[in-house]
């Protein structure tokens, strides 16, 4: 038998018709229908490109942004930002935009200096965050300044703001703008 939080978690609904039985029946919403909003997922750090590869696959797959935090062990500036913005994804902020995924990655250990991730990502300062959205990174709103970092409400806009892209891709926020988007409507 499906107890509740099972049939939550496998979108079905239980039903019962006699008091010995039950049927199960998957719930199906339509496309009008309001999405559930996805929770934020906070990953372990990378240390490994298949590790990140993994967590970009799945950002993309579920079509929600994917945060990276590029830290290093001799960078004292990452040590006081990691925790700030832990707490925030943590706590929920852009679950309501759609929800964020948040990694990560030590930029010194060895097998992410060696697969040379930063220099594809264009990551020359510690700290930097950057922003994926459908497995592409978004260097318009890639971040390098710590004093920004350090100011609690504009890591929460800015949470926000990659939160609302929601598997839109580029550096834009509407989805469907582009030439083809007003045709076949939001594929979100």
């Amino acid at each position: 038998m499906i107890t509740r939080v099972s049939a939550q978690i496998l979108g079905t609904s239980k039903f019962s018709i006699l008091k010995h039985g039950s049927i199960v029946v998957p719930i199906r919403q339509f496309s009008a229908t309001k999405q559930n909003r996805a929770k934020n997922r906070l990953y372990t750090p990378v240390r490994r490109p298949d590790d990140f590869s993994t967590y970009l696959l799945l950002s993309t797959s579920s079509r929600i942004p994917l945060l990276t935090f590029w830290t290093a062990s001799y960078c004292s500036t990452c040590r006081a930002v990691s925790p700030l913005l832990q707490e925030l994804i943590s706590s929920g902020v852009g679950e309501a935009e759609g929800g964020v995924s948040f990694a990560e990655i030590e930029f010194d250990s060895q097998d992410i200096m060696e697969s040379g991730l930063a220099m594809t990502y264009m990551i020359t300062s510690m700290p930097t965050l950057l922003s994926f959205d459908r497995a592409e990174a978004q260097t318009g709103t890639k971040v390098t300044d710590p004093k920004l970092m350090r100011d609690r409400e504009w890591l929460k806009e800015w949470i926000r703001t990659e939160a609302r892209r929601g598997g839109s891709g580029g550096a834009g926020l509407n989805a469907g703008g582009g030439l083809f988007g007003g045709l076949f409507g939001n594929t979100k």
